[in-house]
Order: C-alpha cells, then structure tokens, then sequence
C-alpha cells in the first residue's frame, strides 16, 4: 500500500483495520488503531488495479480525523469486520442483542441513561416501554424478517401491512436507576386467528432477578387504507417459526376481553385538557407513537399521587389512532385499596408488588370526545414497608 512520508502512517490495513504509527526497531507499529474503515470508491479496479480511493487520515493526541495533511492512504477495499457471533459475545449483546432458547426469544442489554430517569432518579414508566418497543422491533430485525416498515416483515412490506397494538400490560416491581444494565427477553405468539402476543421479561443483568414484565397483543393494519387487516398465510408462514407458545403475564390478570371501566365527565376526578400532539410525537406509521399515551395520561394525575406512590402497573387499551392535528383531554379517578364499607372491583392487572391506590384513564378527543386510549393502573405507597427500592 503506497503512503506519503508523514509523522504518523496507515502502516497496513488488515482484518478491517487500519493501523496507524512510527514502526519500532522490531516492526511493530506504535501507534493508535481506526476500525470498520470502508473503501469510498467503486467497486471496479482503478489506476494501478486498485481498488477504491484514496482517503487522507490524520492522528493527533490518539484521534484520527478523515481528510488531514498527516497521512494519505490508498485504501483497497478494506472489508467491514465480520458480524460477531449472536451467542456468547457480549459485545455484540450490548450493541443489537442475540437469540438464546433456538433462536426463539431475543435478547438485548441496555444502560440506563441520565435522561431516562425521572425525579426519583430511577427510570420511568416511558423509559421501560420505550426499551420494549426497541427490542421488538430489533427482535425482527436480526430475526432477518424485517422489510422496508417499521417492525414489518417483507411479505408485509410487499401488501403494505404494518401492525398496531391493541392492548399492553407493563408490571414492575423495581424501576432501575441511572447507570443499572437491564436485560430484557422477547418473544412472540399467536392470539387468536388474526393476532399476535409479544412478551417480555426484564430482569436486572447483575442480580438476574426479574424487575418487570410485559404483555401486549397486536394486529395488522392497511398503512394506506388505516383499516384493520387479516393475516395473510404469506405473513403466518414468516413469523410461525419464531411463535413461542409461553405467557409470562396470565390471561385474567391482564383483563382478558374485560373492557376497562370507560370514564365521563361526571365519572372523572380529574381532566386536563388541550393536550396537542407535536411531530416528535409521530412515529413512521404516520401516528402518536404508543408510548407517548403515558405522559399525557399522568398529566391528570395528581400530584400528590406522583410525589407519594410508584407506578407498579398498567393497562392501556388502544381504540383508535391519534394524528397530530388532534387536540386531547385526559381524564383520571383514583380509589384506594384501603377497606373501605364497599371495596372497589378487583383491577385488571397484578403485578408482584400488592397495590395500595388503583387508577382509570381515558385519553379523548376535545372536540368530538371519541375515545383515544383506555387505561387502568396500580400504585404503591413509596414508604410502604418493603418498598420496590428494595426488591
């Protein structure tokens, strides 16, 4: 490889790899190392049967910057390195993820982040769901499913299908705090004839222990038409060796069928209303992503109730789409677990951690009051003997 005398030269390129530094008496090469270095130029050969093109690369204090004075190197078709092997490598884990149980159930690790935390300096409800909503679609990705839509498989693509969640039930019985490694588990099967349930399962990476979990049923819509669609064999035939027939949550603790209670005005405690959707809110199917149903329905919430409870589970039922251009209300009522002359219903979900305060939502439409989202949730008391800080 021809190189131009500079203080520091691209010595040699191999395995992907481009070595720069002083080559020492014995022919080592001191120096600092640019990985995943990729040829710029066409694949064909050029002058001198070379492939590529010329890339200068400069290395000042370690740092390599493209484009300097320092060092001109011809590279030839320098190869990407090789994908690392999905099992055992935990570089690769915490970079997309890997198959384990025959490729049934995915796996990713994530960190929690700074901005991932909330008051109490743990994650929030968004930031868990967010981090399931990635590993799905992850989940199809290195599953070599994935078409050209998000979280769409190819014969999806083809037909324009894209899938919708109907309804999700997130328990947790800690949230992690800043810095924490989560693992989370992913898998999916069939509901019904024209549905699909994904779970999930988060667990701490150190301890191992489960800290949360995670079901949720899912349809196929037409992206063009917005009408709920069939699936078609071509669709079953992709996603059938994949289908893993285990449930992580009970059928009847997530409701089942059961409709969640639908609140009014006169049934609501508390409603906040003039809640507008921004762009950051849509997602590529062209609607509100369905994490971002979370922060509006606390956004009617007490905050008494934010201050003194955890969130331990809920429940949202998804009825319709949500655009932008659509103003939205929120309405909430709140009833406690303490024995009362007449005891509330039995709710919905049930997480590990037993419940001290239960909650009903509705996310609306201002104008027309059509229904949005329904939800029901669990909470519990923060200085609660035995707390979710220390599970």
């Amino acid at each position: 490889m021809a190189t131009t005398p500079a203080p520091q030269t691209a010595s040699r390129v191999a395995s992907g790899r481009l070595v720069f530094g002083k080559p020492t008496d014995d022919g080592k090469v001191k120096g600092g190392i640019l990985r995943g270095v990729r040829s710029f130029g066409n694949s064909g050969a050029g002058a001198g049967g070379a492939c590529g093109r010329r890339v200068a690369v400069e290395a000042v204090n370690g740092a390599v910057r493209p484009n300097g004075a320092a060092a001109v190197a011809d590279v030839r078709q320098v190869p990407a390195p090789p994908p690392a092997s999905v099992e055992g490598d935990d570089g690769y884990a915490f970079r997309l993820g890997k198959f384990v149980e025959g490729r049934l159930v995915y796996r990713q690790q994530f960190v929690i982040r700074s901005y991932e935390i909330g008051p109490d300096r743990t994650a929030t409800m968004e930031t868990l769901m967010n981090l399931l909503q990635e590993t799905a679609l992850n989940h199809v990705m290195c599953s070599g499913l994935a078409g050209d839509g998000f979280g769409a498989t190819r014969q999806m693509s083809l037909r324009k299908l894209i899938w919708v969640v109907t309804r999700i039930n997130i328990q947790v019985d800690k949230y992690s705090r800043w810095g924490d490694v989560v693992e989370i588990d992913t898998w999916v099967a069939s509901s019904g004839k024209n549905g699909m349930r994904r779970d999930w399962i988060i667990r701490d990476r150190n301890t191992k222990n489960m800290i949360a979990r995670a079901t949720s049923n899912w349809v196929m819509m037409n992206r063009e038409t917005r009408r709920l669609s069939k699936i078609p064999d071509e669709v079953r035939q992709e996603v059938l060796p994949f289908y893993l027939d285990r449930s992580i949550i009970a059928a009847d603790a997530t409701g089942g069928g059961h409709k969640i209670e639908k609140l009014t005005d006169s049934t609501a405690e508390h409603m906040r209303s003039g809640l507008a959707p921004r762009w950051s809110d849509m997602d590529v199917n062209q609607h509100v992503n369905n994490v971002k149903y979370i922060g509006w329905i606390l956004e009617s919430v007490p905050l008494d109730v934010l201050e003194d409870y955890h969130l331990t589970s809920i429940t949202l039922d998804y009825r319709r789409e949500c655009r932008q251009s659509q103003l939205l209300e929120s309405l909430t009522s709140t009833t406690s677990s303490a024995p009362a002359e007449q005891p509330p219903p039995p709710p919905l979900p049930s997480s590990l951690c037993s419940s001290d305060l239960h909650s009903t939502h509705l996310i609306r439409q201002q104008d027309d009051k059509a229904e949005i989202v329904r939800a029901c949730a669990e909470w519990r008391r923060k200085d609660h003997r035995g707390s979710m800080e220390q599970l």
